[in-house]
């Protein structure tokens, strides 16, 4: 068994030596080294080049959840199954950062804070819960992750995604035309969509202020969910209470960027779910048995769907 592996992150070596672990009888070429026809092909945000030179003969395994920028890659070969990674590790973390978000801002932490600042003493009124609905965007295995994270909580969860979910506790919406009464909903949104054709600017000005005046937007999935200038606009004008952003349209976030210093902001770099090597490494491993074995296995992207 051949197998190409190429990861820009991976300088000290911990995915090679991860793979050489869980399949020790597999030959490990690291890019840019590269048999011309490998079996499998693990790769992260690889260069057009590597598909120039390199028609994997089984199955292109994305090393991360987003398959955008691979799927993007005029180079990569058809016919070739694209598979990604299922969680490994990345809903707990993302399950994490959205209760972290949710609380913050029920908890209105933020505007305790200021108060610190400037030593001013003021309780304030205790927020209804039945009232602060929390709206999932993306209902898939990272979006049922949250949903149970919130759900000793007591906050109405709503859930969004193309097609209908049926999960206990959770109200579902389906499809473009329910949309805006999902947003409607949102006190918070947290957004756990992947970046394809139909996602990309989903988040315009319409759709952000169909949120109800006060809301707060999270943004863990990808930055090109948002038209960042309706986000701004939409806070500046006061429709908007907050944003808490994980992920942009370009990474770093430039210096001179608006979200840096807008004060209804809390940015971080995009760390909410980091990909863990090991377990992401003993996922792989374990979908590759069952290729060779010939049986089916689950993560198989739609080119179509772009997930």
């Amino acid at each position: 068994m051949k197998i190409l592996l190429q990861h820009p992150r991976d300088a000290g070596g911990q995915w090679r030596a991860a793979l050489a672990r869980a399949l020790p009888e597999a030959a490990i070429a690291v890019w840019p080294d590269a048999p011309e026809a490998p079996d499998y092909a693990l790769v992260w945000k690889p260069p057009a080049e590597l598909f120039s030179r390199v028609r994997p003969r089984r199955a292109i395994f994305n090393l991360g959840a987003g398959t955008d920028v691979l799927l993007a890659l005029p180079t990569l070969p058809d016919g070739v199954p694209v598979i990604r990674l299922e969680d490994a590790g990345m809903a707990e973390q993302m399950a994490e950062y959205a209760t972290l978000a949710v609380l913050r801002i029920y908890r209105e932490t933020d505007a305790y804070a200021a108060q610190q600042r400037e030593r001013r003493w003021q309780p304030r009124p205790r927020i209804a819960k039945s009232g602060f609905g929390i709206g999932i965007l993306g209902f898939g295995v990272l979006g049922r992750a949250v949903a149970n994270a919130l759900s000793p909580f007591g906050f109405p969860v709503a859930a969004w995604s193309l097609s209908r979910k049926s999960v206990p506790g959770v109200e579902s919406f389906a499809g473009i035309a329910e949309l805006p009464a999902f947003l409607a909903r949102a006190r918070v949104l947290v957004c756990l969509l992947p970046s394809t054709p139909g996602t990309r600017g989903l988040l315009d000005r319409a759709a952000l202020a169909s949120l109800p005046r006060g809301a707060h937007v999270v943004n863990i999935a990808r930055g090109d969910l948002l038209v960042d200038e309706a986000l701004v606009a939409l806070l500046d004008e006061g429709h908007l209470a907050g944003a808490t952003l994980d992920v942009f349209r370009e990474e770093p976030l430039p210096p001179g960027h608006p979200f840096w210093h807008h004060p209804q902001m809390t940015l971080t770099p995009h760390v909410s779910a980091l990909t863990l090597v090991e377990d992401s490494v003993a996922q792989v491993a374990a979908k590759i048995r069952q290729l060779e074995r010939g049986e089916p296995v689950s993560g198989v992207v739609d080119p179509v769907r772009g997930y």
